[in-house]
């Protein structure tokens, strides 16, 4: 059932928002120039590699003298428009492609990099020297879910897979309807680059106090 919702949602959103899509486009050649999409490899569903594509929101070779570097506060490699899309979600829009096909849901895990250099550190690591990141691999990484929403930015990446693991045990077709809505919410607010609590209402709160509770 989640894959057919996923499916059907997907390909719903590439053909009603493809006029969208072409704006995108357009805004992003106009205000940051070619190229307008950036691929990554990603860890997805059994640990499988696959290609994520999103518009781009960083300056081209934003990694080249400094590696896997995940983004932080006030980064000078995200373009102005890029701070926008980012903080709307709506760099992300490609990437109903990766659903479409059955790389990604709509709801699970963050799709990660295999190697990242964190927020919190100053070296690469690799996701699988954290607690938790095979668990993770059991179901589709998603465009959002419980950490994404839940978990404060900057957070280490073993405390982040906690609520990961939270998902999966308590995964519904409910809970990710409930997911998808906070979502919505959250890109209506621009503030999925904050670095605090994304949202404040909804009964947003209770649930975070519930996921927390069961987390200690």
């Amino acid at each position: 059932m989640k894959r057919a919702f996923d499916f059907i949602l997907a390909l719903s959103g590439i053909m009603l928002g493809f006029p969208f899509f072409l704006f995108m486009v357009f805004l992003v050649l106009v205000f940051d120039g070619w190229p307008v999409f950036y691929f990554q490899e990603r860890v997805g569903l059994g640990g499988r590699i696959f290609k994520s594509v999103q518009f781009r929101t960083m300056v081209p070779e934003s990694e080249k003298n400094i590696g896997p570097l995940q983004a932080r506060e006030g980064d000078l490699r995200i373009t102005f428009l890029g701070r926008i899309l980012r903080g709307t979600s709506m760099d992300a829009f490609p990437q109903l492609w990766n659903i479409f096909k059955g790389e990604m849901s709509f709801v699970g895990p963050r799709a990660l990099r295999e190697v990242e250099i964190e927020c919190s550190d100053d070296k690469p690591r690799s996701i699988w020297e954290f607690e938790g990141a095979k668990e993770r691999c059991m179901v589709r990484p998603g465009l959002t879910g419980v950490a994404q929403i839940l978990a404060k930015r900057d957070i280490p990446r073993d405390r982040k897979f906690k609520y990961d693991i939270w998902y999966i045990k308590n995964r519904s077709f409910l809970l990710d309807l409930y997911l998808i809505f906070m979502s919505f919410m959250v890109s209506f607010c621009g503030a999925w680059e904050s670095r605090g609590e994304k949202l404040n209402f909804f009964g947003i709160r209770e649930f975070r106090e519930k996921v927390e509770n069961q987390l200690r």
